[in-house]
């Protein structure tokens, strides 16, 4: 994973994405999915462009299941954008860069543009 893409899991989600200050964007995905690997790139892309504004993550689903289990996950790979602590937005399935940076605006952040 790119040094911006943190990896969260459940024994550091509450303090991570629940108790974070900033926007959390939380890709749950496994080893063994393929679309998981191709939605992949975009996750690193999208951290690197949104540092120090959002965080941006991914949570093994085979490692760590009472997280996934608790916010009725039933398909990977499903991207939650959590603010304050609260899900905000649900992506599920490969979705465009477009979709996230959507979904990231209406909490009023945009993307730092690289020069």
């Amino acid at each position: 994973m790119a040094g911006s893409v943190k990896e969260f899991t459940d024994g550091n989600w509450k303090s991570e994405v629940l108790d974070s200050t900033i926007p959390v964007v939380v890709d749950f995905w496994a080893p063994w999915c393929g679309p998981c690997r191709n939605l992949a790139p975009t996750i690193e892309k999208l951290a690197g462009e949104f540092e120090g504004k959002v965080k941006i993550g991914k949570l093994n689903t085979d490692e760590n299941q009472d997280t996934p289990g608790s916010l009725r996950i039933s398909a990977i790979p499903t991207v939650l954008v959590f603010h304050h602590g609260k899900e905000v937005d649900r992506l599920v399935g490969v979705n465009p860069e477009a979709k996230f940076k959507a979904a990231l605006a209406k909490l009023g952040v945009e993307h730092t543009v690289a020069s």
